[in-house]
């Protein structure tokens, strides 16, 4: 079978066609050769030689417009292709080569335009032999299909159609055919039989039938459904009793006749009413009503003679019906045998049907899509109109009062929609406080808090305008809801910042005071001066150290002098005469400056310079000589006082004896000099300097108000200005004279204004919605508000922000709701059926009986005027009834007294009674006495105002009062942290119940509708910790180290407190600082005094020299003392091994002998203390020996430098680092950390910096870096949302809900987030009141046993909780529910039915909806609305009615959340070589159709050849096989040869016994045979495929593969062929029919 797809388009036919068999080369000629003809070919009966035509040509003219020419190639070809001389083809039939055209100009492309129908449905492709045939493949997604559109050309000017052509010259024609897929036909598809019926008679010969429904309909082609029914004869055991009657008779009603007037009264004999006996083809016997044709048109509605009615009346009319008496077997029978005495009802009393009327519509509202998004959704709009008249008696039902349509589908004119955008205010200020934990929040002074803080802003949403230039961040926009915006995450609004700290100034140590110089260098005046220290501050910071105290102190002096005379050089004494004696010795003098000793002019010296040479004397060697002068001692007072001076000296000491004749020694007094030191007065005197003031304008600096700082404008230059003052040490303020005037700090220094900063306040937003409707009497005025939000405070006298930022006003005054009312008018008479009407149906009779009153209604107003019926249909309520039954009593009616009244309640839960009784002759009438038909007492509940409250569901979690009251807006940036714990209030639904148990409104037990109760949300305890502890000792004894101090746990979080810091092991919290601290090695040093005089124990009265002893006092000092304190303290406390000697030898040069100057310092060893270095001293000669023989000791000493003993090496070490170093003030943040550097000796003794520095050592260690403490951020919530409306508007089922969300997440040891981000209170519970729909009853017959009847359905008030089925509702009062007349014209609550009547051919009832099916292609659906089906099938249940029979029916309606089914054949297993075979679906459901019945298995199997062999039949496996008790003896080919009987063996066991060949498994026994002609046999002697069978076949399929590839290379197309196929068309999937894919 081949597949064919045909595609139609205006050059020709190009089909596709792939058919079994076909040659690969000649389906691709095909498709090329038809691809490539485009051009006219006209073929000549009877020839070989054609015409061919080329297009035709571009239209050519001078002018635009008709009077073009086009013309055309033609030439003569064979039909082989090739082209041949003109005279080889029939003149007469060639071609025309010239035609008229329309020449088309540009400016006619704006009148005409192409025109395109929607396109049509998709039509199946017939087959290339245009007939369709038998499905035989399976159709696996969808069939090809064909839609096509018209096209064509018009004018834009009125859309009148011209030629395709003129369109064509400015752009392609539109496709007019597109391919498309229709899905695969589908079969119907209907269910299994249910379960026979009982037999139709108890006895004798009966019917009876089974039926099957509809589950999904046939459509796209598909199988038509088949009998839904079926049906067989069956039979009792039982036969009918002879001589009884044979059929049994019923009376048939037919329909009501439409309701109708009564007639004139002169037209009784139209009126008259026969039964007619005449004996008819189908023996009818019908009682028929003769009447005239009547036109009344009272109840037809005109609407222009009255619009609008001011009252409604109704009319009684009555309606009729056919009786018969109908017999078992179909066939009519006389009436009499029905009827018996009573006469059927063929008569009655009826309302005159009245349609619904309704105004004309309304105009259509605004398009509900005013913009265009990106969704690409239509709009919609609507219009109403009302009713304005209800319909009455059957009439027809109201059309739809409202029309919804599309508008605006594309919106491409629309403007674009606005989009949202979260906006910030600026940052709020930097603050602290919300850092701090409970305990720190106490003791903190929240005014010098510094450091790392958190700042807050408010995000709002706003309206992006439409076009989409960027805009800047403060452009203000109305705020609009936030809910607009929820699309987007909000910016942050919470980030850290940090407020600056006033640092701590770590100072130096004060330098020395320096030299007395004058107040200013440059201009020297006067005899007074100063002499200075300083000290720095060491502190690098990048905040400016503002609370340094003063750097520099003065103390006065007398003769400054800022240079002096310095001398450089001594040279040696040079004698004058001789080797000795008095001489000089030359000086270098210059001039320096007194502050930093560098050399300066020599005329900035103003004294007189000091001599250049000195006067000296070389000791002669018989002359005294006395040693150099020692260092002056330090000051024994940093000043003079009144009561103390300070004072210093030196010593030098005599080294050798005078002789006889030489100079003697000076007196012992001579030998120490004493000096006046420090003799400035105790008075030192700083300068003081207040902090800097704020900026402010200078009324003297013109610097055009703005200056440029980094580039860009900044505001305008200020001045800051600050107190100076002198002070005296621990006196006070003095005269600014007693400081010296240089050193003055500056009191005036620019600084930048602070940029005024005007308020900014976003506009207002929109007033909230005021109600649209009228407004009931007496209820409050609406209010709308509006709000605006600051998004920048004013700063620096900018303009200041509004005091209004929330306004609240009263809505327009609306209308008071209109009050209308319904007035009835007097019921009118009872009306009956006419009596002719009467006379002529059932013979004379009196005119009583049932009939109909009715009462006209009209509408009021408020004054009592009339007004329209519209009005009261909208605002009076229910309508009243306007029609009742009543009754004219006949003669035999029991007549009864009215009602007595009620008798009194005694209290609620009671009942009250009333009674009637019987009159006159009803008292003896049986009829009359029955109490069921003629009640005389009636009973009925009291009514009672008591209700009982019933507390329901659970408590709300306990909720907090809102912190800021109603109506007014928190002001900007309020940092009221939210209140999370605290006294609140916790709700409880009540459900109100009345007496009967119905719920009501909750306002009749309690005013808000909940049980209220104070409740208590504890309070978070942050974790506590001690205070910190002491400090502990440095941890170095000596030297750098840290001292550290702790805090612990004292009690730990609780309800969400902060956490504790980590824990210990013991449960103590890991808090701990630790810092740098330095003990001072050497605190205690020996302080030393000069050395005594020689001893020298002399004997005799020899000269005094030669060796002795000499010693000095040791002091143990505290370090810094000045020498003149009597400061001195136990010798322990200073090192032993540093402790100098206390006496020493000494040697006093003998005279004439040599005298040497005592040693020189030691040279320094190298640094590395290398081995076989020595270091050296050395001394100079100060006396020459008398002889010379005698030598003079050695002058140079050498001793190897040798490691920790005579030479040491130093380094630098560091401390650890400290914990990070906030500011006091400082919570977290910024600070850093920091550790010390000390000089260690080789030794391992830490000594002074200087030292290491005096090696020339560079301390490359980092002595502070900075650090990050982070800080305790507490979760921050944003507040709570405004309780949203109720989840249900009635029932216990609703809720409030409220939601907040996290702005900041806790981080380190912040307060961690709660988790009720919502919270959820009930709503009051109110009843639900609805209108309940009664299921539709069974069909009844009024007054007859068959035939046409009604359904009904009724409508009941009943009232619910909302939480059905745990609750089912219960009935109540009418009222309730609202206007139940309304409610009726809604619904449809009459359905006629039928009753068959015995031996009727009917349908059944429908079946229920099969499951919601949709059309799909590979499981996947392309539709969202699917379709199910229902059916009626036909009962026969005499066979002599067959042809009466009606057809059975079956529907369809679309439905939603359909499944796609798939079906597939089912088998179950064989028995006797047969099996079921059944179709199922998907889910489990069989069925009949929907399966392929060209797959359909096999039911019966069978054997070939067939078992004939005695004993033998077909087993399961398909093969011959022997009975039981027999054995297969089979022949070489493996099929059955014979059965033999197992020896030995009964029936019931079976020997086993080997077969003289093996048996072979179940194959095609033909094959089998036909191998055996063979003379290479492929099939072994034991049934199996030799192996060489495998590799022929593996062989010659490699050869098939190489032969298809090589005539795909030889027979692909060439590329260059000139004219290019038309494009092809995109395929679409649509469907045949009114569902779209």
């Amino acid at each position: 079978m081949g597949r064919t797809m045909t595609l139609k388009d205006d050059f020709g036919v190009i089909a596709w066609t792939r058919r079994a068999g076909n040659n690969l080369c000649l389906f691709l000629l095909f498709s090329l050769f038809s691809v490539s003809v485009q051009s006219d070919i006209v073929f000549p009966k009877d020839h070989h030689f054609s015409w061919k035509a080329g297009q035709w040509g571009q239209c050519i003219g001078e002018e635009c417009g008709s009077g073009g020419v086009q013309t055309r190639t033609i030439w003569c070809v064979h039909m082989e292709g090739w082209t041949t001389h003109h005279s080889h083809c029939l003149h007469m039939d060639k071609p025309e080569s010239q035609r008229h055209c329309f020449k088309v100009c540009d400016w006619h492309q704006n009148l005409f335009e192409w025109e395109v129908s929607d396109w049509g449905g998709c039509v199946l492709v017939p087959f290339f032999s245009n007939e369709l045939k038998l499905r035989t493949t399976e159709c696996i997604t969808a069939q090809h299909g064909i839609q096509r559109r018209k096209v064509n050309c018009v004018r834009t000017s009125n859309h009148t159609t011209v030629t395709l052509r003129i369109c064509e010259f400015f752009s392609q024609k539109p496709r007019v055919e597109q391919a498309c897929l229709i899905p695969c036909p589908q079969d119907c598809v209907v269910s299994d039989f249910n379960s026979w019926s009982s037999c139709s008679k108890t006895c004798g010969a009966g019917l009876q039938h089974r039926t099957r429904h509809v589950l999904a309909t046939p459509m796209y082609g598909g199988a038509s459904c088949p009998n839904l029914t079926e049906t067989r004869t069956c039979s009792s055991s039982v036969d009918c009793p002879a001589g009884e009657g044979e059929y049994q008779y019923s009376l048939k009603v037919g329909a009501w006749s439409e309701c109708r007037l009564p007639h004139h009264k002169d037209a009784l004999l139209s009126g008259r009413t026969t039964v007619d006996f005449s004996a008819s083809s189908n023996e009818n016997n019908t009682v028929t009503l003769h009447t005239q044709a009547s036109h009344h048109h009272a109840h037809h509605h005109h609407p222009h003679a009255h619009k609008y009615p001011m009252s409604w009346e109704l009319e009684v009319g009555y309606k009729t019906r056919q009786v018969r008496c109908t017999r078992s077997d179909g066939r009519n029978a006389m009436l009499s045998l029905c009827t018996k005495d009573n006469s059927p009802l063929t008569f009655q009393a009826c309302v005159m049907p009245k349609d619904c009327q309704t105004s004309d519509w309304s105009s259509w509202s605004p398009c509900s899509k005013t913009c265009r998004s990106t969704d690409l959704s239509p709009g919609y709009r609507l219009r109403s109109r009302i009713m304005t008249h209800i319909p009455v008696g059957g009439g027809k039902q109201c059309p739809a009062l409202e029309e919804k349509e599309a508008c605006h589908i594309i919106g491409d004119l629309l403007p674009n929609c606005p989009s949202y955008v979260w906006r910030t205010t600026d940052w709020g200020e930097c603050r602290i406080l919300p850092l701090l934990s409970q305990q720190d929040r106490r003791l903190a002074n929240i005014s010098i808090l510094c450091g790392r803080g958190i700042q807050t802003r408010k995000t709002y949403c706003v309206q992006v305008p439409d076009d989409s230039a960027p805009h800047h961040r403060k452009e203000v926009s109305r705020p609009v809801n936030a809910r607009l915006c929820a699309g987007e995450e909000p910016p942050l609004a919470v980030q850290h910042c940090s407020i600056p700290c006033q640092h701590h100034c770590l100072l130096s140590q004060w330098s020395p005071w320096g030299a007395c110089l004058h107040d200013n260098c440059k201009e020297p005046q006067g005899k007074k001066g100063f002499r200075q220290r300083r000290r720095e501050a060491l502190w690098q910071s990048s905040s400016p150290p503002e609370t340094c105290p003063h750097l520099v102190e003065f103390i006065p002096c007398e003769d400054p002098a800022c240079y002096l005379w310095q001398v450089q050089q001594e040279e040696n004494c040079i004698p004058t005469k001789g080797s000795c004696g008095p001489g000089a010795a030359a000086q270098n003098v210059t001039c320096v400056s007194a502050e930093g000793s560098s050399p300066v002019p020599i005329a900035l010296c103003v004294d007189d310079p000091p001599p250049t040479e000195v006067a000296c004397e070389v000791a002669c060697p018989s002359d005294c000589v006395v040693g150099s002068w020692s260092p002056w001692s330090p000051c024994s007072h940093s000043c003079t006082s009144k009561t103390a001076e300070g004072q210093q000296s030196r010593t030098r000491t005599v080294l050798a004896i005078p002789g006889k004749e030489g100079t003697d020694c000076p007196a012992t007094p001579a030998l120490e000099e004493w000096r006046v030191c420090n003799d400035h007065p105790c008075m030192v005197f700083y300068w003081e300097a207040s902090a800097w003031g704020p900026c402010i304008e200078d009324a003297f600096m013109d610097l055009n108000g703005t200056s440029s700082w980094n580039g860009t404008p900044t505001c305008a230059m200020g001045v800051q200005i600050r107190k100076v003052s002198c002070m005296k040490m621990n006196v006070g303020p003095v005269i600014s004279k007693r400081c010296s005037d240089s050193a003055r700090p500056e009191s005036v220094r620019p600084c930048l204004l602070p940029c005024e900063k005007d308020c900014i306040v976003t506009p207002f937003s929109e007033w909230t919605a005021c109600p649209s409707t009228c407004m009931p009497e007496n209820a409050t005025a609406a209010t709308q508000s509006r709000y605006r939000t600051i998004i920048q405070r004013s700063a620096n006298g900018g303009q200041e922000c509004p005091d209004t930022l929330y306004e609240e006003r009263d809505c327009e005054s609306l209308p008071v709701c209109p009050v209308y009312s319904w007035r009835t008018h007097k019921w009118h008479s009872c009306s009956l059926v006419p009596d002719s009407v009467r006379r002529g149906l059932s013979g004379p009779g009196e005119a009583c009986g049932n009939g109909l009153e009715t009462r006209g209604v009209s509408c009021v107003g408020e004054m009592g005027e009339s007004a329209n019926m519209t009005e009261c249909l909208r605002w009076a309520g229910p309508l009243p009834p306007q029609i009742r039954e009543c009754r004219v009593a006949c003669k035999d009616d029991c007549t009864l007294t009215s009602w007595s009244k009620f008798s009194e309640c005694a209290g609620c839960g009671s009942s009250r009674s009333r009674k009637r009784s019987l009159t006159g002759r009803s008292k003896k009438k049986e009829h009359c006495l029955d109490e069921k038909l003629h009640p005389l007492e009636e009973t009925e509940t009291c009514p009672c105002d008591e209700f009982l409250s019933q507390p329901y569901g659970n408590w709300s979690a306990c909720l907090l009062p809102d912190p800021s009251p109603p109506g007014s807006l928190q002001g900007w940036m309020s940092h009221r942290e939210v209140k999370e714990c605290g006294q609140g209030l916790r709700y409880r639904a009540v459900a109100c119940i009345d007496q009967q148990g119905h719920l009501v409104n909750p306002t009749h037990c309690t005013d808000s509708g909940y049980m209220v109760e104070v409740c208590h949300i504890p309070c978070p305890l942050d974790c506590k910790l001690s205070d910190w502890s002491a400090w502990s000792a440095c941890s170095a004894s000596c030297g750098s180290g840290l001292k550290i101090r702790s805090k612990w746990l004292r009690e730990k979080a609780f309800n969400g407190g902060r956490p504790c810091p980590k824990l210990d092991l013991k449960n103590q919290a890991q808090v701990y600082e630790a810092a740098p601290c330095h003990i001072e090695c050497s605190q205690y040093e020996w302080r030393i005094e000069p050395w005594s005089i020689c001893t020298i124990n002399t004997v005799d009265d020899l000269p005094a020299c030669g060796e002795g002893v000499q010693s000095r006092k040791i002091r143990c000092v505290k370090q810094e003392t000045a020498s003149g304190e009597n400061s001195t303290l136990g010798d322990s406390l200073c090192d032993p091994e540093e402790m100098p000697p206390r006496a020493q030898v000494c040697f006093l040069v003998c005279p004439n002998d040599c005298v040497v100057a005592p040693w020189g310092p030691w040279s320094n060893c190298p640094l590395q203390c290398d081995q076989g270095t020595a270091r050296n001293r050395s001394r100079h000669i100060l006396r020459l020996p008398a002889s010379e023989n005698s030598a003079c000791p050695e002058l140079v000493q050498s001793e190897p430098c040798i490691l920790n003993s005579t030479c040491f090496s130093y380094q630098y070490t560091v401390s650890d680092w400290s914990t990070c170093q906030l500011s006091e003030n400082a919570i977290c943040g910024h600070g850093s950390r920091l550790r010390l550097v000390d000089c260690i000796r080789s030794d391992g003794k830490i000594v002074e910096l200087q030292k290491c520095e005096q090696f020339g050592l560079i301390n490359k260690y980092k002595l502070s870096e900075s650090c990050v403490v982070d800080c305790p951020v507490s979760c921050m919530l944003s507040e709570w949302s405004p309780w949203a409306e109720c989840s249900h508007t009635c029932g216990n089922q609703g809720q409030f809900l409220r939601t907040r969300r996290i702005l900041q997440e806790a981080n380190e040891e912040g307060r961690p987030c709660p988790n009720q981000l919502t919270q959820i209170k009930p709503c009051p519970i109110r009843p639900c009141y609805t209108w309940r729909l009664s299921d539709w009853s069974p069909c009844t017959v009024e007054g007859a046993e068959c035939g046409e009847g009604l359904r009904r359905r009724s409508l009941s008030c009943v009232v619910d909780r909302g939480n059905w089925p745990e609750s089912p509702p219960q009935p109540v009062d009418e009222e309730l529910c609202g206007d139940k007349l309304r409610q009726h014209i809604q619904q449809e609550m009459e359905q006629p039915c039928f009753v068959p009547c015995p031996g009727d051919c009917h349908l059944t009832v429908w079946s229920s909806w099969s499951s919601c099916q949709l059309t799909c292609l590979e499981g996947r659906s392309f539709e969202t609305t699917g379709r199910q089906a229902r059916s009626r099938a036909v009962i026969i249940q005499v066979m002599e009615n067959q042809g009466s029979c009606p057809h059975q029916v079956f529907e369809t309606q679309p439905c939603k959340g359909g499944k796609c089914h798939s079906y597939q054949w089912r088998t179950g297993g064989w028995s006797n070589n047969e099996r079921a075979v059944w179709c199922q679906r998907s889910d489990g459901v069989n069925v009949t159709g929907g399966c392929f019945p060209q797959k359909r298995p096999t039911t019966v199997r069978h054997c070939h050849p067939a078992c004939t062999k005695p004993f033998s039949h077909c087993t399961p496996s398909g093969v011959c096989g022997c009975e039981k008790g027999y054995t297969e003896v089979m022949t070489t080919h493996g099929f059955l040869d014979y059965c033999t009987r197992t020896p030995g063996v009964d029936n019931n066991k079976k020997a086993d016994v080997k077969t003289n060949s093996g048996r072979l498994k179940p194959g095609p026994s033909q094959v089998q045979d036909l191998f055996s002609e063979w003379t290479l046999r492929p099939v072994g002697p034991d049934g199996r495929v030799k192996l060489w069978v495998y590799a022929v076949t593996a062989v010659g399929f490699i050869l098939i593969l190489f032969v298809i590839a090589l005539s795909f290379l030889v027979c692909k197309p060439s590329k260059t062929t000139k004219t290019s196929p038309p494009p092809q068309k995109p395929l679409t999937l649509a469907y045949d029919g009114d569902m779209d894919m």
